[in-house]
């Protein structure tokens, strides 16, 4: 059935919110008129935006879906229905399940779990190297097959820089990305938070900048010998966006990421020994939170991820020491960026949406990320006026490790729709 959004605001391309209607059919878009120019078919399903914000579906290509093997965590079923809150249509998943996603079967595996889903666009990875151990590479050639789109040992850093000049050779003979998690472990052993004046505080070990920054330039270097498109994990320090700027200037395919949590806050924010905020990479300092928003603003960073790393309360209760590392964050990804950049005026709401949507798909050669005749009608409805509080236990993913509940906020998805599909909605937004 034709599905038909009224009363839609759009970002044209100057920036500017026009009042428009959008028509979808057979998964694509296939007109976007002025409001109130058309006529629609009794048979026609019409959903009425009322003027909220309508932009191309969002895009998360770092996630953690948890399965195989983590279910307690999370399962692609949640994890798919909480994208799809956040306003994502398209995520891709780490490998670091158990099994490691290193073979073709556990490939397939993810991708017809989250078909049966059927909520958001799942992507997977796969694995560099057999079980992350950095010893053996997988066969890449079978993994692409299979239907992976790139190549992580996300979770781990590859800590062989031959294991890596190889990996990278392999997959640009592929036409294929490498993903890389930047740390060197000889550095990090043992430690919980950055290498900063909270670890100092509570007598942690910390973990310091350079750790991610050794991985960034030596990989960096590989990426220039081989030509693989290299792409940057959660980059978090000012070291590793000093490097990949000046890769850009001299023509080396080098991409990277930032996680809205590395964007919003600092070691001084953390108020105690509660692992909510425990992450990795972990909250550094106010200087390479400043360093990563002029980053992405200048588009040394290219594109926004969420890095989305469910785990149980019964887990994050070990303390700051013992407790897992990572946070969720679909649900609350664009209205933190929204409330704390957008409302302010320090960003332009063109900007971040396009970090979000036209930016990644250009990253990882997809289709969609884009409004406009023929594209897939992948697309997520944004009331920026209602202002909510975050509450955890409202979320749809099994996770509830957030740093940020309690915070006000405005830019709320309300309904999310994939291939011309309603995938989840607000019961008013459909009223």
């Amino acid at each position: 059935m034709p599905l038909i959004i009224t009363n839609a605001n759009v970002l044209n391309g100057d920036g500017q919110l026009e009042r428009k209607t959008i028509v979808t059919e057979n998964g694509r878009i296939t007109g976007i008129y002025e409001e109130g120019t058309g006529v629609w078919a009794a048979e026609e399903e019409v959903v009425d935006a009322g003027g909220k914000l309508v932009t191309p579906g969002f895009i998360d290509m770092h996630v953690h879906l948890r399965e195989p093997g983590f279910e307690h965590k999370e399962t692609i079923a949640t994890g798919s229905l909480s994208a799809a809150k956040g306003g994502f249509t398209t995520i891709a998943c780490m490998p670091n399940t158990r099994p490691i996603t290193d073979d073709p079967e556990t490939v397939k595996l993810v991708l017809d779990k989250a078909k049966e889903a059927g909520l958001v666009k799942v992507l997977p990875y796969a694995a560099i190297t057999v079980n992350e151990l950095g010893r053996e590479l997988t066969d890449f050639a079978a993994l692409k097959e299979a239907g992976a789109i790139g190549f992580t040992d996300d979770g781990v850093g590859v800590q062989n820089a031959q294991m890596m000049k190889d990996a990278m050779a392999r997959a640009a003979a592929m036409n294929m990305p490498v993903i890389a998690h930047c740390e060197d472990n000889s550095l990090v052993e043992g430690a919980p938070v950055a290498d900063g004046e909270f670890a100092r505080k509570y007598g942690l070990k910390g973990i310091p900048n350079e750790s991610e920054a050794i991985h960034v330039g030596r990989d960096i270097l590989l990426a220039e010998a081989t030509g693989v498109h290299y792409h940057v994990c959660h980059v978090s320090t000012e070291q590793s966006i000093r490097l990949i700027r000046q890769a850009k200037q001299i023509g080396i395919n080098v991409t990277a990421e930032v996680c809205p949590h590395h964007l919003l806050l600092c070691e001084e924010d953390i108020p105690g020994l509660d692992a909510n905020w425990k992450m990795n990479p972990p909250l550094r300092s106010r200087r390479d939170v400043e360093a990563c928003i002029a980053a992405l603003e200048d588009g040394t960073i290219d594109i926004v991820v969420t890095d989305h790393a469910p785990h149980s309360e019964e887990e994050k209760a070990k303390g700051m020491q013992l407790a897992p590392f990572g946070i969720v964050g679909f649900e609350t990804a664009f209205p933190l960026l929204y409330t704390k950049f957008v409302a302010t005026g320090l960003w332009t709401l063109q900007m971040l949406v396009q970090r979000m949507t036209a930016d990644p798909a250009r990253v990882f050669g997809l289709e969609t990320g884009r409004l406009e005749v023929g594209a897939p009608a992948d697309l997520t409805i944004v009331d920026l006026d209602t202002e909510k509080t975050v509450d955890p236990s409202t979320f749809a993913s099994k996770g509830r490790n957030t740093p940020f509940g309690g915070w006000s906020l405005k830019g709320w998805p309300v309904a999310t729709i994939v291939e011309g599909n309603i995938s989840w909605a607000e019961d008013r937004v459909l009223n």
